[in-house]
């Protein structure tokens, strides 16, 4: 599973001496040129990693904040205080993010960065030597600039395509249909070059059915990129993945399974997938760290004290009403006993359990027996977005742990691996394409499939019939903290909705601001309206 980092760990270095090799003004000290490397199909496998390396930095970070912070999916209230951090959780719950909101900035820098790197080893691999090898990594790294371009296009709409390595002008704004016909194009052209092959050889690299799934994407979501509804399109690229020649993918039938700190290639369900490590810096899967409560730490042996500042709100749980959902589990919820039956407990004082308590005992020992509530309340006003500092805070809220806590690894870094797309997404995405409109293919309907999705999921009866809002709920329940949701909201029309403490309903809020500092660095950027 984490054999694809260990392999290109040492490569950074490589590519920075080559980039030097490059500046006329630097007297070259090594043996490694592009006259040497890259040279051989080894040395064109080795060159994509710091793409993928630059991929996965920021996924688990910036980009979930922006793509799940921003729904009904979760919330990351201040406690006593803790993780307000300038109000950027407050702004990405009510909508009242800025040009100035540090994960705005920071995931703008990691995702221009991504396409950098991209261009910076398509560069490098210009003057080597022609072989299959090198078609197929330059097929695999267009193919991973251009789901960077897709996720900028998703969150900003209008941004530079930049495509050559060491370009000194600065780029102008695109709109998003042009953004949008640049990355279909760039995917149609290297689909004949990218594999066919999935498993271990090519897990974490882009194949020919990733390149599917984000045209699938785009043309699912196309009226909300283009204005233009591209439904049987949409279904296509899904059937592509369902009738591919071998059935290289399936469900799995252990959900939870798929997101256990050993998963990896063996996951039929991962299309494309981000490796993760707790040995290597260079990206963080800090899932547990949010979201899982502190007072779990020993039930779960882990080694670290959970910061526990996320949670679901009772809008988005609310979708998780079937019993027999096996999906379920993935929730902390309600009182919390350990593996052996007995219930988790805290010993604190009246006032550690409740920092409002009035009376003269509030020193006095208090055993507080866990319970995770389902709502979140801003109990202290003294400070801003701010749930208070005790245990009726810390446990506010139900938690999710689809990807599992960590008891492995030595630090807050976590080894589940986290997949981009997966076959169920497909499923589903089929489904609706042909609810808004797609002709059926494949002897298969919007219900057909969505029942598909169902029986490896619950143990109740099929569905008679579906609709968009039914489908929309089996999303929910589906595709949790895997950074679909905003996308999804958008789509159905709900992101304008009430949830929480938000009460912003601006439409122009579905597109992100150019960050300042990208502003400063380039004056030919124009901002997207509504931001000032």
């Amino acid at each position: 599973m984490k054999s694809l980092i260990k392999y290109i760990a040492g490569t950074i270095l490589t590519l920075s001496v080559l980039s030097s090799c490059h500046k006329l003004d630097l007297k070259v000290e090594t043996q490694l040129t592009p006259e040497t490397f890259p040279q051989t199909d080894q040395h064109f496998i080795q060159l994509t990693g710091q793409v993928y390396v630059q991929l996965r930095q920021n996924w688990g970070t910036d980009y979930f904040f922006m793509q799940s912070l921003s729904t009904d999916e979760s919330i990351m209230p201040a406690r006593g205080g803790n993780w307000y951090d300038g109000g950027r959780f407050e702004q990405h719950h009510k909508h009242t993010w800025d040009k100035d909101n540090g994960h705005v900035n920071s995931g703008w820098s990691w995702l221009s960065g991504t396409i950098s790197k991209a261009n910076q080893s398509l560069f490098l691999l210009e003057s080597a030597p022609a072989s299959s090898g090198k078609v197929a990594a330059v097929a695999e790294l267009r193919a991973t600039r251009a789901l960077a371009f897709f996720m900028m296009m998703d969150l900003w709409g209008n941004i530079p395509i930049v495509t050559s390595f060491g370009e000194t002008t600065s780029p102008e704004t695109k709109s998003r249909t042009e953004v949008f016909n640049f990355i279909e194009a760039e995917l149609k052209d290297v689909l004949p070059n990218l594999s066919i092959t999935t498993g271990a050889t090519t897990y974490g690299r882009p194949t020919k059915y990733t390149a599917y799934a984000i045209l699938a994407k785009m043309y699912l979501n196309a009226e909300v990129y283009t204005g233009t509804a591209r439904y049987n399109e949409a279904a296509a690229m899904c059937d592509a993945i369902i009738s591919a020649t071998g059935t290289p993918f399936s469900l799995e039938t252990d959900y939870h399974k798929m997101f256990f700190i050993d998963n990896g290639s063996q996951i039929k369900e991962f299309i494309f997938a981000i490796p993760y490590d707790p040995g290597f810096s260079n990206g963080y899967m800090f899932y547990a760290r949010y979201s899982l409560p502190r007072s779990l730490q020993a039930k779960y042996s882990l080694k670290h004290t959970p910061s526990a500042p996320m949670s679901t709100l009772p809008e988005y749980y609310a979708n998780f009403n079937d019993p027999n959902d096996k999906r379920n589990a993935q929730w902390i919820t309600g009182p919390q006993f350990k593996f052996d039956g007995s219930p988790v407990t805290v010993l604190t004082t009246k006032k550690g359990y409740d920092q409002f308590y009035t009376g003269s005992d509030g020193g006095d020992t208090l055993t507080y027996k866990v319970n995770i509530m389902p709502n979140v309340t801003l109990r202290d006003a003294s400070r801003p977005f701010d749930a208070g500092n005790d245990e009726i805070a810390w446990n506010m809220g139900y938690r999710n742990n689809k990807f599992y806590c960590d008891s492995t690894s030595s630090n807050r870094n976590q080894n589940n691996d986290v997949p981009i797309f997966r076959y169920a997404d497909i499923l589903l995405m089929k489904a609706e394409a042909n609810l808004r409109g797609a002709i059926p293919t494949l002897g298969q309907t919007a219900l057909s499939l969505v029942n598909q999705v169902r029986a490896a999921r619950t143990t109740s009866p099929a569905w008679a019939a579906v609709t968009l809002e039914d489908l929309y709920k089996e999303r929910c329940r589906e595709m949790a903290w895997e950074c679909w949701h905003r996308n999804d909201m958008i789509r159905f029309g709900k992101f304008e909705g009430k949830w929480g403490f938000k009460t912003d309903a601006q439409t122009f809020h579905r597109l992100m601001p150019i960050p300042a500092s990208a502003m400063i660095l380039n004056p030919k950027l124009k901002q997207n309206p509504g931001y000032n």
